[in-house]
């Protein structure tokens, strides 16, 4: 997959994966992850960290808030909105590739 540029809004239709350009750890259930460009550490609590997980491979937005709804007791609009946020920050960061759908 190649590298793709940042899209200023992810929708549920957007695939997105974790970037090449970083190594990550499980730690305790949260998740560390270093941008391997800039030297950066970041750290995600235990849901980010289950998102994180989910993007190693290609999934749609939408396929991500179906894995969290089985997982955590959430509202769907609440739930959609928190990945969302994750996500547009991860991207600001270099840390995800978003492809439009």
């Amino acid at each position: 997959m190649t590298n793709s540029t940042y899209q200023s809004t992810i929708s549920k239709h957007s695939i997105v994966v974790a970037s090449k350009e970083q190594v990550s750890s499980n730690l305790s259930g949260d998740a560390i992850i270093l941008d391997m460009k800039s030297g950066t550490y970041y750290g995600l609590d235990e849901v980010g960290a289950s998102i994180w997980s989910l993007i190693q491979r290609p999934k749609t937005v939408e396929e991500i808030k179906n894995a969290m709804l089985a997982e955590y007791e959430v509202e769907p609009e609440e739930c959609e909105q928190g990945i969302l946020s994750l996500l547009e920050d991860l991207a600001t960061q270099g840390l995800i590739d978003v492809i439009s759908a």
